[in-house]
């Protein structure tokens, strides 16, 4: 597997000013979703997981009852990289889709 370029400052802020939803967390960025219901944030869980399987890129998850947070970090780079931001952008597109 490619080692991953960890991304700078300059370009962790440039990636949040398009990812409005999301906020740096020290080496990761995070953002919740609240879902309508339950069984539509398992479902939102589901999207993400396959789209995350399909990217080889895994978020943190946690799941609070309609809330979901996803966590989004590098951990083999030790930080974000452009895989964290294009995997971001995807949860934004299946967040955005109705329940």
């Amino acid at each position: 597997m490619a080692q991953q370029t960890l991304l700078s400052d300059t370009e962790i802020a440039d990636a949040l000013t398009e990812l409005t939803h999301w906020a740096r967390s020290e080496d990761s960025i995070v953002r919740t979703v609240t879902a309508a219901t339950f069984p539509a944030g398992i479902e939102l869980v589901r999207q993400v997981a396959e789209a995350a399987e399909a990217a080889d890129h895994h978020p943190d998850i946690d799941i609070r009852w309609r809330k979901v947070t996803f966590t989004l970090s590098t951990h083999s780079a030790g930080g974000l990289t452009a895989k964290d931001v294009a995997l971001a952008h995807e949860i934004d597109r299946l967040a955005a889709r109705p329940a």
